[in-house]
């Protein structure tokens, strides 16, 4: 395949959209957050920029005009809005008078969600993709490449060009088929069960009903509640929102069918919102043999009430799940009060290549150190099950 081409772009825009979606849609496990139209839009709206400290430089291969091969890549100034946390590598490159920044990540900005980052042809097109990722990080002298959050064939691929790997857990709900919530709740241990309910009644009884829309049905003015709750979330924690208004407009015009918005409203005004994201085949007009996903992904609210995130960001989308045929639903990075929402406990996995010879080996050992505690954080958590004994 030496008649394949390298090329590096400085902005989604340079690279076909069609050609990219087609490329993404032919992989096993595609997700709307790796269209061409999502990550536009985090570059177009001055979320994802050089100024926010994420400088696109998406790689392509190409044989002639045909793309075989493609990813997502940032030079990055900092390491946040990443979720695979290496502050301290970053530390202990400081205090040896090194710089770890800038650093290369194949990622999505500010989306912590599994799914393919290599998109390919075959097999041999994405250890090519990786050798390029690789040697183009020497010539322009960065510090390491990481690969977050990738799919099973993205990790076996940076695995054999000598990536190191390292496993962080999720929470994710899986639908057994069950006919309606009430049959869900049946499923869980009596405590669990008993918990639910009584969270879900302190939300009723304090007047709060929930509506939903799904994708051109979400009005202008919802989108606009949704993002005042959105950033008085950050703002809550003293931290700017990553995301602007922008972004999700263009969401709201160009990928509609990937969002799904449920409102709290009491005494007829709306005091909270949680936006969920759906996977392409959760259309119902696009035929695709692949597993309908939801993806939680923000809330915010203007009024406190008491369990009322739980009801708006767990229970009415597993809700919602159930009465659409979905069949996981993906409850974003870390919270270990998941599990007692029935999100039970899946490894992630990223990969990592660290220029510095010495380093690359402390970090190793380090990983194979995190790596056994993985093990056995995943192998305590799996005996705290919320499901009923088999």
């Amino acid at each position: 395949m030496t008649d394949l081409v390298l090329h590096i772009h400085g902005a989604p825009s340079e690279i076909d959209a069609d050609a990219w979606n087609n490329l993404l849609a032919s992989q096993p496990t595609p997700s709307p957050f790796m269209r061409h139209e999502y990550l536009a839009a985090l570059h177009d709206s001055a979320s994802a920029t050089p100024e926010s400290g994420w400088t696109a430089a998406f790689v392509t291969l190409r044989r002639g005009a045909q793309l075989v091969a493609a990813c997502p890549v940032y030079v990055k100034t900092h390491s946040y809005g990443e979720y695979v946390f290496d502050w301290a590598w970053a530390n202990a490159y400081e205090q040896h008078g090194l710089a770890y920044y800038p650093k290369a990540v194949v990622a999505v900005p500010f989306t912590p969600v599994p799914g393919v980052r290599l998109l390919a042809r075959d097999a041999e097109s994405r250890a090519l993709l990786v050798q390029g990722l690789v040697q183009w990080c020497k010539q322009q002298a960065l510090s390491s490449l990481h690969l977050l959050f990738g799919a099973d064939e993205d990790i076996a691929a940076c695995e054999d060009a000598g990536l190191m790997l390292r496993h962080t857990v999720q929470f994710h709900w899986r639908n057994a088929g069950w006919p309606d919530f009430d049959a869900f709740l049946a499923s869980l241990a009596h405590d669990k069960r008993k918990k639910i309910r009584q969270e879900r009644r302190k939300v009723a009884e304090a007047g709060v009903v929930f509506r939903w829309a799904r994708g051109r049905d979400i009005s202008a003015i919802d989108w606009d509640f949704f993002y005042r709750c959105y950033a008085r979330t950050y703002r809550e924690h003293g931290n700017a929102p990553y995301l602007t208004r922008d972004f999700f407009q263009r969401m709201a015009d160009q990928l509609p069918d990937a969002w799904l918005l449920f409102v709290a409203e009491r005494n007829g005004h709306p005091i909270a919102s949680s936006l969920i994201a759906l996977s392409a085949s959760a259309d119902p007009h696009a035929p695709s043999a692949a597993p309908l996903v939801a993806y939680g992904r923000y809330w915010g609210a203007l009024e406190r009430v008491d369990c009322l995130h739980f009801d708006a960001c767990y229970y009415q989308p597993l809700q919602w799940c159930i009465d659409h045929g979905v069949q996981r639903f993906e409850g974003g990075a870390q919270g270990e009060h998941k599990m007692a929402r029935a999100l039970m406990p899946v490894k992630t996995t990223s990969a990592h290549w660290l220029a510095h010879p010495s380093f690359a080996d402390a970090v190793e050992q380090f990983l194979a150190r995190e790596g056994a505690g993985i093990d056995n954080y995943m192998a305590h958590l799996d005996e705290r099950s919320p499901f009923k004994a088999a």
